[in-house]
């Protein structure tokens, strides 16, 4: 069977490190959700990108159980690996629609709808150290977070959603647009063991989602 084209991790640190994984597979269009979700199942990132046609960004997203219409750090990810490989485009063909995007030699930003994230309740706790010792309930969907730097819209923060095959995610890009679009302001997110999100809402209504790339194979 035909292995992973390429493995990233999504929102590293300023030094290249931790991140989300995330499988890419290219020139899938021929490919059924049926079979995508079989690899993405083996495969075991939270979630596994399939590039049905480079050219115009025409991508579907799998975790592990289920198929998503949009989500973060797979949108990112994929629109630097484009990039990276020479293709110049600007928007990502998505189940909910269309993505805008730019990348850059580091990462990429994506333009997101709060409305396309899949639901997941936003916890607020006390402190990081709450979030650091926080234990989920079996099923959960949970973005766990605390105010690291108020003032300066620092954010600590983790993420359970065991109910679509994912008992914690590294670094989750449509948690952290509802979070920005709910408290209407920008922010940095320290997610997970290390991972780096920036993200903030704009006049259009829509949602700047950041981070760094690393290109591991």
């Amino acid at each position: 069977m035909r292995p992973v084209d390429h493995v990233l991790r999504v929102f590293t640190d300023a030094d290249g490190r931790f991140g989300n994984f995330l499988g890419i597979f290219l020139d899938t269009g021929d490919w059924t959700d049926e079979f995508c979700q079989s690899r993405a199942h083996d495969l075991g990132f939270s979630e596994t990108v399939f590039v049905d046609d480079i050219r115009t960004g025409r991508i579907r997203i799998f975790t592990p159980t289920v198929k998503l219409g949009f989500a973060g750090h797979p949108t990112v990810g994929a629109a630097w690996l484009i990039d990276h490989l020479g293709h110049e485009v600007h928007t990502l063909e998505c189940e909910v629609g269309t993505v805008y995007s730019v990348a850059t030699q580091l990462g990429a930003t994506v333009l997101a709808d709060p409305a396309w994230s899949p639901p997941i309740d936003l916890t607020q706790v006390a402190s990081p150290e709450v979030v650091d010792s926080y234990r989920p309930w079996e099923g959960s969907h949970e973005y766990v977070w605390a105010w690291i730097d108020e003032a300066r819209g620092i954010v600590r923060a983790r993420a359970f959603v065991d109910e679509v095959g994912i008992e914690e995610d590294e670094a989750t890009g449509s948690a952290a647009i509802l979070l920005a679009a709910h408290l209407n302001r920008a922010l940095r997110i320290h997610q997970g063991v290390g991972s780096r999100i920036d993200v903030g809402p704009t006049h259009t209504g829509k949602v700047a989602l950041s981070g760094d790339v690393k290109l591991d194979r």
